[in-house]
């Protein structure tokens, strides 16, 4: 899964999320560090965990930092003093579930953004690379037994994508502008609010909110994107399909949340659908892997084949996918949060990108 970039603040933070599905940790998932002095950073984690990749440009008085977050808490923050480039590095609790790694730099430092790729080289393993530094590292620095055997198969038989596809301003990937047409079609609608769950969080605000940031997000890359839908409003299943087949998209994708009962709020996972193999089966995969990325802790339903009526009818590639359950104890108050409606839009996005650009 590629890095993600979003640009933030004045001073430009670009942040990039590496997504990949994790389970809750109360302890820390960071085992061991460290920066050699050709200047790699190398982790070693619990396995499978998710990962967030942040940088920060210098200013005059301030060098450029790199930091990762990862799940759990240390038992202590620490500052460990730098050498050459590397000016300190730090261990932090931003949140209380939350470990952060920081790697500053010596003001003057120049680092490419463009050049930093966190990679997964085994599901507990990882690396950056910090490419062009003006000084070496004199001496190492690090913490724990990065050396341990992984006790994995050097080729684990989930690839560990290196970030090496381009990628836009903001992370997502980028495909020729202008040559592709999406149509994104949120579920219910009006008087049909679609699934009601815990405190009272109705499925029709939380698809059209995250169809509305993904069509932007894609239009922003150049995709042409059409909606069925913009507003509260009433529409049938038929229209949906004529909308898209019209339009002549490439793909189409109908975002709708889950739901079983209020009395099985243990029920939670996402999943996705398509109807036809081939392309279709490809557009539900990358959608899938996407929304795990961001939806930790919640179970992998997987990608089915259904025979919903706005998948069977339209003529494109088409998936439609369930981002969570709207009365799971999970993904409930996930789905009521803007910012996880945020990196959903986000991952839905990076989903569709994904298969575009295999195209």
């Amino acid at each position: 899964m590629r890095l993600h970039w979003r640009w933030r603040g004045l001073r430009g933070l670009l942040v990039l999320a590496l997504l990949l599905a994790d389970l809750p940790a109360l302890a820390s998932s960071l085992a061991a560090w460290r920066v050699t002095r050709q200047g790699v950073l190398e982790l070693r984690t619990t396995p499978d965990v998710a990962l967030q990749a942040f940088y920060e440009a210098g200013d005059a008085g301030r060098g450029p930092r790199v930091w990762v977050d990862l799940p759990g808490a240390p038992q202590r923050t620490r500052s460990i003093r730098g050498s050459g480039s590397i000016r300190e590095v730090r261990i932090g609790r931003p949140t209380p579930t939350t470990t952060r790694l920081v790697v500053e730099f010596a003001p003057g430092t120049r680092l490419d953004p463009r050049s930093l790729r966190l990679v997964g080289t085994a599901p507990d393993r990882w690396r950056m690379e910090f490419r062009g530094l003006d000084r070496p590292v004199l001496l190492g620095l690090g913490e724990g037994d990065l050396d341990r055997p992984s006790g994995w198969a050097a080729a684990p038989t989930t690839p560990f994508p290196t970030a090496s596809a381009p990628l836009s301003a903001d992370g997502l990937p980028v495909v020729p502008r202008g040559r592709f047409r999406v149509v994104i079609d949120p579920g219910h609608g009006g008087p049909d609010p679609g699934a009601v769950g815990i405190g009272g969080l109705r499925e029709t605000d939380v698809v059209l909110d995250v169809s509305l940031q993904a069509a932007r997000l894609l239009q922003a890359r150049g995709v042409q994107v059409t909606l069925t839908r913009t507003s509260e409003i009433d529409l049938d299943l038929p229209p949906r399909v004529s909308i898209a087949n019209r339009a002549g998209a490439d793909a189409f994708v109908s975002v709708h949340a889950n739901a079983l009962s209020m009395a099985r709020p243990d029920v939670n996972g996402v999943e996705t659908f398509f109807f036809s193999g081939g392309p279709s089966q490809a557009l539900a995969s990358a959608l899938q892997r996407r929304m795990m990325a961001i939806s930790s802790g919640s179970p992998n339903r997987g990608v089915k084949q259904g025979r919903f009526f706005v998948i069977r009818r339209t003529v494109m590639p088409a998936a439609l996918v369930e981002m969570g359950f709207v009365t799971g104890a999970i993904d409930a108050p996930r789905l009521a949060n803007p910012d996880f409606r945020r990196r959903m839009a986000l991952a839905i996005a990076a989903g569709i990108l994904d298969f575009l650009g295999g195209r």
